[in-house]
């Protein structure tokens, strides 16, 4: 049975870290990743801010069945529900970032402010969804999550440098996408790579915007431009030598610049 996002209410606390005290801080994780993801920017950022990060219910026993971004922006209210948190800065990546721009223009009395790293608003490319498209058939054939596929998509998501300098990274993150039933990655990138996108709604949120984006990602960053022009409110942050794991790649880059964000949006 698919889940309900009241699930996300009951279970709150097995579900998230909830890290630091202050003004709150909810992290919403990309696609195969897991909450852990944030953890470089959450360790600077505890001292000052209450952290939350969670699992979506593709990290769940939850995972089965269909649903799409509507959902997973259900999903982050009610674990907001469920962690008492009236609003807060909602930082997104990826399928995370998706989710939140949903938040923000669907529940937007939920957030004080919106960080999108390496999530473009716009439309997947043709060419992209033929190779998700690739990506979920092999994912449908296989209990788990094929290791060869695991370290073809690593290496499609980090950059160069990344790849010379730390393969620890890919490595590490490639075994432990083998551990995960592959319906559950189906399931998940079914949730969002035909999505059409929310660049003509940009303009309806109205609260302070950061767009960080990795100049390697596979979506260019001509995209992370458009999205940032697009929001009324934005900067934009490029990080060199990093791909679309780009607060992983270069972590000090992505923690400086929310914090200095944080800063802004909570001056008051």
């Amino acid at each position: 049975m698919p889940a309900h996002p009241e699930l996300f209410r009951r279970r709150a606390d097995v579900l998230a870290d909830d890290r630091g005290s202050g003004s709150p801080v909810v992290f919403a994780h990309g696609t195969l990743m897991d909450r852990t993801m944030f953890d470089p920017q959450i360790a600077e950022l505890t001292p000052d801010y209450r952290c939350v990060a969670y699992d979506s219910r593709a990290r769940t026993d939850a995972y089965a069945g269909g649903y799409d971004l509507d959902d997973l922006a259900a999903d982050c209210v009610e674990l907001l529900n469920g962690k008492g948190i009236d609003s807060c800065v909602l930082v997104g990546m990826s399928v995370g970032g998706f989710t939140a721009l949903r938040v923000a223009l669907d529940y937007p009395d939920r957030v004080d402010g919106l960080v999108l790293i390496d999530a473009p608003a716009g439309p997947t490319t043709d060419a992209e969804r033929d190779t998700y498209e690739r990506i979920v058939a092999d994912l449908r054939e296989n209990d788990l999550v094929p290791g060869t596929l695991a370290r073809q998509i690593a290496e499609r998501v980090t950059s160069e440098t990344t790849h010379e300098e730390r393969p620890e990274l890919l490595e590490t993150w490639a075994e432990r996408w083998e551990t995960y039933p592959g319906d559950a990655v189906a399931n998940e990138y079914e949730s969002w790579y035909a999505k059409a996108g929310v660049a003509d709604r940009l303009d309806e949120i109205d609260v302070p915007s950061l767009v960080v984006h990795g100049e390697e990602d596979v979506f260019d960053i001509e995209r992370a431009e458009a999205t940032a022009a697009g929001l009324p409110d934005a900067d934009l942050v490029r990080v060199p030598e990093a791909g679309h794991l780009s607060n992983l790649e270069r972590p000090a880059v992505v923690s400086d610049a929310l914090g200095d964000f944080l800063a802004d949006v909570y001056a008051d």
